[in-house]
């Protein structure tokens, strides 16, 4: 019905039946491992089970009960710029993406590494694995650019459906009019064909419906002997506006009367339990008490639904991920098959009540909006859940997407494959461009990535997994991080950070915390709760110095008054 629904919609768009990119048959099976890579989209680190969180994610805590979690995993404080480094292996500006297009301010617009799209010279690991023979496919959040030759199908993925942009209504409700006479209307492509989504199926479901039609029915037999693939299955939930099927709410009525600070509590109780954060870990509690204290009980109902829908939308991504470990399964390739699962960055913080127009943010579009209670959730709905419940789906660390805190950069990460002992924990600091190297390793190719002045050199991490040290790996170099004209570096256990009050994206943002550059143990205080910058200010500036160096080497574009 899926397949259906999506090829009426455009003439032409019809699945193929080979690959738009055929090559010659394999002439003998390939015994290689099949690659999953699985992308939540603002998933906050605590957010599924086995990460702490209350959330059902049964299929999510298999994978990291028969795998690996690694608790030091990070990525860019925002999507675009971490794909292309998941994508890449290279800094976010290296790889076209010194910012996220749609929030490209002043002298930023046309200066190199911003160019919004990845650059034709810098190779895809779709790229890579194709040409070493792997079959290729992808479904789900692009974001990577939508000019022509810029989109999956141009950038090695044979098989690819894809939402171009960076969001969507997830019941396809932002196909009509006010919409698409505003610039505001999402684009889908089947194989680089314009398609038109289908309304009323929720976005998990036709995502993954989609990618598992690409999957090959039996992959022993047939014309083609056996190959490997590589799948890369990019949910948009739980990005906002928080949406789900009305049985998947239902199910978690009441779950959240008590407030961000009470399931904040719980989460980190959990996490200390289990091992994942140091029992004295200290953590900052103000945001998410403050915020609730401050509401009336008809605002702390709308709050609360809210978040029962983010909770509704995570479980039944959970559940279409299980589904797919099913097919792999009954397939006979799971246990052939490595499986990665994260989140492009941490979870939303900013307050969103109606669909956003790219042309004036400040001016609503001509739509009609339903945020009452008992409609929240459904397809007219736009609702992000806000900074209180960010901060608690962030827990136990500070801070959440657009910010270079760690609950801004620090990822819930799973892998899982053979040779990966089971209920294994990295606690070694790892980065998303990490993921790039480790997959050409499991594919037996050299894995080569450049590392040009300015970017620090991406880990193979397969020996790491296969063989866990008892204590972190130190890491040689440094961390860096850019984006939105904040800051941060990690040398060691030690990181500083610099964020501004007020920059130009989107309009003024407020950061947490003063605006200076701040120093933290993170060895002693992951929760970033204790500023050393006056106590070590030798150490501050050795930091200071070398963010600027890479920043330098990588052409980032300052704001006026840190040039």
């Amino acid at each position: 019905m899926l397949g259906t629904a999506l090829s009426a919609c455009a003439p032409g768009a019809q699945l193929p039946s080979t690959p738009p990119a055929a090559r010659t048959a394999t002439p003998a099976a390939d015994t290689r491992p099949n690659i999953v890579l699985i992308v939540a989209d603002d998933l906050g680190y605590s957010d599924i089970g086995a990460f702490g969180g209350e959330i059902p994610t049964p299929n999510l805590d298999a994978l990291a009960k028969n795998g690996a979690q690694l608790a030091n995993f990070y990525v860019s404080p925002a999507c675009s710029p971490t794909r292309a480094m998941l994508l890449t292996g290279r800094d976010n500006h290296a790889a076209g993406f010194g910012t996220m297009v749609e929030a490209a301010v002043g002298d930023q617009r046309g200066a190199p590494g911003y160019e919004g799209h990845i650059p034709q010279d810098v190779p895809t690991i779709a790229e890579r694995l194709r040409d070493a023979g792997y079959r290729t496919m992808m479904s789900g959040k692009w974001h990577l650019g939508a000019a022509p030759g810029q989109g999956p199908s141009s950038r090695g993925f044979d098989y690819s459906f894809s939402l171009m942009q960076g969001m969507a209504n997830h019941f396809g409700a932002d196909q009509s009019p006010g919409f698409s006479n505003n610039y505001a209307a999402p684009t889908y492509r089947l194989n680089g064909e314009v398609v038109t989504y289908p309304e009323g199926e929720f976005s998990s479901h036709v995502i993954n419906d989609r990618l598992m039609s690409f999957l090959p029915e039996d992959s022993a037999e047939g014309p083609e002997a056996r190959k490997p693939f590589f799948a890369y299955l990019a949910f948009t939930a739980p990005h906002w506006p928080v949406q789900a099927p009305a049985e998947a709410i239902a199910r978690h009525k009441g779950r959240y009367d008590a407030g961000p600070g009470a399931i904040m509590r719980d989460r980190i109780a959990r996490l200390k339990e289990t091992g994942l954060v140091p029992k004295g870990m200290a953590t900052r509690m103000d945001l998410a008490d403050e915020a609730w204290a401050k509401l009336t009980p008809q605002q702390r109902e709308t709050q609360a639904r809210t978040m029962e829908v983010y909770a509704a939308m995570v479980e039944d991504m959970d559940a279409e991920i299980g589904r797919l470990v099913d097919r792999l399964k009954a397939e006979g390739e799971l246990e052939n098959t490595y499986i990665v699962f994260m989140s492009d960055n941490g979870p939303e913080g900013l307050i969103f009540n109606r669909p956003v127009n790219p042309r004036d943010p400040l001016t609503p579009l001509p739509v009609d909006v339903d945020n009452s209670v008992s409609n929240i959730g459904a397809a007219n709905s736009w609702l992000s859940y806000g900074p209180a419940w960010g901060q608690a789906s962030a827990a136990p660390f500070w801070g959440t997407k657009e910010y270079t805190s760690e609950g801004g950069i620090r990822s819930a990460a799973i892998v899982s494959g053979p040779g990966i002992p089971g209920g294994t924990r990295e606690r070694s600091a790892l980065h998303v461009r990490d993921i790039f190297p480790t997959f050409l390793s499991i594919a037996g190719v050299e894995p080569d990535v450049p590392s040009p002045d300015g970017e620090m050199a991406p880990l193979d991490m397969l020996p790491l997994l296969e063989d866990p040290a008892e204590g972190p790996m130190a890491r040689e170099g440094d961390l860096f991080w850019e984006l939105f004209y904040r800051a941060a570096i990690r040398r060691g256990d030690m990181k500083a950070i610099y964020q501004p009050t007020r920059v130009p994206v989107l309009g003024p943002f407020t950061a947490p915390g003063e605006v200076f550059w701040q120093l933290y143990d993170l060895a002693a205080d992951p929760g970033e709760t204790d500023d050393l910058a006056a106590i070590h200010p030798e150490t501050l500036e050795q930091l200071k110095a070398e963010w600027r160096r890479h920043a330098d080497e990588l052409g980032v574009v300052l704001l006026p008054e840190d040039r």
